[in-house]
């Protein structure tokens, strides 16, 4: 029977988990699940107590095995039905780049397709040393979504996101890193422990920094003046926030800060 809550939501101090809970098919997923990963992400990122937050897929078999497949017939009937669908998928995925979160991939066994959109859309992939990446669209006769490419092509590169998307070939996790796909390859006993740990440190800094260093790094990738006024406005509210004068205190009677986030 399908779990009534394929994108689960658990929040641990200022960390937020969310699961792509669908391990019977490896944790792909349906248009509906497209649909609430956005929503889950959007609500999250309005929640002043949360500063971080983790993607993972249930189990440790696969982070998401992509979209699934199984659907097609119906979702993806027509071109104009899978200009939909990408745009639905479009809309999860920039829900993930544009949260005012440090956003984590945590990635276990295999993110192929649609999992590495997702992955992509992240602020960072932390990887288990099982982890296996792909993108099997052209043996499906599809063409991968525009935004996927250019995100892939971000980390990787022109040559090596053309040997993904041509080849369709699986990816180790070795190979991954040395591409820039994935930023850590930890082992998987320990892939858990570790991302956690790296979201605690993010979370004890103050979190408009933080949100104002990913606006920064975006504005600078895409140059749109949109991303740039966000990221100028950003510094500004930095500037301007208890947090600073917090952290200026905090250093000269050499404490540890307690940021509030404002």
């Amino acid at each position: 029977m399908r779990d009534p809550e394929p994108i689960q939501t658990r929040i641990e101090g200022p960390v937020a988990t969310i699961t792509l809970n669908r391990p019977e098919r490896r944790n792909a997923l349906d248009l509906a699940m497209w649909r609430q990963l956005r929503a889950a992400v959007e609500g999250l990122s309005v929640q002043p107590a949360v500063r971080v937050l983790i993607i993972r897929g249930a189990g440790t078999e696969a982070f998401a095995s992509g979209a699934d497949i199984s659907e097609f017939a119906q979702v993806r009937a027509s071109p104009a039905d899978g200009n939909a669908y990408d745009a639905t998928v479009d809309l999860a995925c920039a829900a993930i780049a544009q949260a005012n979160l440090a956003v984590i991939a945590m990635v276990h066994g295999y993110c192929m397709g649609g999992g590495v959109m997702i992955a992509a859309s992240c602020d960072f992939r932390f990887a288990a040393d099982d982890a296996r990446f792909g993108i099997p669209a052209a043996r499906l006769g599809l063409a991968y979504p525009l935004s996927g490419a250019r995100d892939l092509m971000g980390l990787v590169g022109a040559s090596f996101a053309k040997d993904m998307l041509m080849s369709a070939r699986t990816v180790p996790a070795d190979e991954a890193f040395r591409a820039g796909l994935a930023d850590r390859i930890i082992p998987k006993s320990e892939l858990e422990a570790e991302t956690m740990r790296y979201a605690q440190m993010i979370a004890a800094n103050a979190p408009i920094p933080v949100a104002a260093a990913k606006a920064s790094i975006r504005a600078l990738r895409t140059g749109n003046s949109y991303d740039l006024s966000v990221a100028r406005a950003m510094a500004a509210l930095a500037y301007a926030s208890n947090d600073f004068e917090e952290g200026r205190k905090a250093f000269l009677e050499r404490r540890p800060p307690a940021f509030s986030g404002a």
